[in-house]
C-alpha cells in the first residue's frame, strides 16, 4: 500500500465555524430566554383596562412601557435568530463538504436542500435531520448517532411548529394579548427553541469532533471518539507525521 492511497483527504478548517456556530446558538438561546421572560412579566402585569394593543380593525392603542419593551426584545431575538441561521448554514456547509471528501460520495441529499428543506412545508419536518445524519454516517461510518442530534431536532420541531415558534407569523401584538391571556403555551414553546440552542451546541461539538482532518494550522483536529475533538488541548498538542512520510 503506497502512501497516496493512506493519505487522509484535504478537509476544509472547520473548529472556526463551530466556534462561531456555537456561538451563535448560545445568543440566540439566551434571546429568547430573555423572550420568555418578559412573557412571564405581561402575564403578571395582566390586560390593561384600555384592552390589547391591537384592538381590531385596524386599530392599535398606545404601547405601555412593558409592552414597548417585548417589542425590543423580540427585535432582538430575530436579529439573534438571523444571525444564528448564517452561522450555523456556514458551519454545515463545511462539515458538509468534509463529509464528501471523507466518503469519496456525494451527499444524500443534494445542496438545495441545504436551503429548502428548512423552509419547504411538510419536507422540513425531517430532511434538516437527514442532512445531518449523513454527514455523521459519512465522517463516522460505523459510528452510533450522537444523540444530541435527535433531542436537537425534536426540541426545534416543538419549539417551532407550536405556539408561537419561529415558524409563525403573528404579530407581536397578538403576542402580546396571548401573554396577557394564557402564557403557558408560549412558554412552553420558548422553552423547547431554547433546548434547541443547547442541543444543537452539542450537536455541532461531535459532528465537528467526528471529522479528521487539520485544522487549518497543520494540527490534527481529533479522531472520530476523541473526547477532546478541535476543541480541546489535544487538537493544538497532537504531533504530525512528517512531509515525507517517515515515522
Amino acid at each position: 500500500m503506497n502512501e497516496e492511497s493512506t493519505r487522509t483527504p484535504a478537509l476544509r478548517p472547520t473548529r472556526g465555524a463551530a466556534h462561531c456556530a456555537v456561538a451563535a446558538l448560545a445568543l440566540a438561546g439566551a434571546a429568547w430566554t430573555a423572550r420568555a421572560g418578559w412573557q412571564i412579566r405581561l402575564g403578571a402585569a395582566g390586560m390593561p383596562d384600555s384592552g390589547p394593543p391591537d384592538q381590531g380593525g385596524g386599530s392599535h392603542r398606545p404601547l405601555t412601557s412593558l409592552e414597548d419593551g417585548y417589542h425590543l426584545v423580540t427585535t432582538a431575538g430575530d436579529a439573534a435568530t438571523v444571525l444564528c441561521a448564517v452561522a450555523f448554514l456556514s458551519w454545515l456547509w463545511a462539515v458538509r463538504d468534509n463529509a464528501r471528501a471523507l466518503s469519496g460520495e456525494p451527499p444524500r441529499h443534494s445542496w438545495v436542500w441545504v436551503y429548502l428543506g428548512w423552509v419547504l412545508p411538510v419536507a422540513n419536518l425531517w430532511i434538516p435531520r437527514g442532512i445531518l445524519a449523513d454527514i455523521h454516517r459519512r465522517s463516522a461510518p460505523g459510528e452510533r448517532l450522537p444523540r444530541a442530534v435527535n433531542w436537537w431536532w425534536g426540541l426545534w420541531l416543538a419549539g417551532t411548529l407550536t405556539g408561537t415558534g419561529l415558524m409563525y407569523t403573528v404579530s407581536t401584538d397578538k403576542v402580546v394579548e396571548r401573554a396577557y391571556d394564557n402564557p403557558a403555551p408560549l412558554l412552553a414553546a420558548d422553552a423547547a427553541v431554547v433546548g434547541a440552542a443547547v442541543a444543537g451546541i452539542l450537536m455541532v461539538r461531535a459532528l465537528t469532533a467526528a471529522q479528521r482532518g487539520t485544522d487549518g494550522r497543520g494540527g490534527a483536529t481529533g479522531t472520530v471518539g476523541s473526547p477532546a475533538g478541535p476543541f480541546g488541548p489535544e487538537a493544538a498538542s497532537r504531533p504530525t507525521a512528517p512531509a515525507d512520510g517517515t515515522p
